[in-house]
């Protein structure tokens, strides 16, 4: 169930047009103080990975993996997604929330 949570608030930030995606654009958006929460697929190439959360790091900003590809650009409507930046303070910390519960979640079952 959190799960969905996840990817539908998600796919709300992407509605309201606070989702950046791709690696040099999320990279971007990172340097320049826009992203308040990093995702990267849990299926993302090595560097891919590595580069995006040094760049996170540098700047400190959150850093989650989770999801495929394929389930991170299906919340959002898209073709497979690696890096999604979520650049609303609001939705990072609803997004946040929900990976939080996620591992209580996970234990109990």
């Amino acid at each position: 169930m959190m799960k969905n949570n996840f990817f539908n608030n998600l796919g709300m930030a992407m509605r309201a047009g606070k989702i950046t995606t791709g690696e040099e654009a999320v990279i971007d958006s990172v340097r320049k103080g826009e992203a308040k929460l990093v995702i990267v697929a849990e299926d993302a190439a090595v560097n891919t990975s590595k580069k995006v959360g040094d760049k996170c790091n540098t700047y400190r900003v959150p850093l989650h993996q989770y999801g495929s590809r394929e389930q991170l650009g299906a919340s959002i409507g898209k073709e497979s997604r690696v890096v999604i930046a979520v650049t609303d303070a609001g939705f990072a910390k609803m997004l946040k929330k929900s990976l939080e519960n996620r591992t209580e979640v996970d234990s109990i079952e």
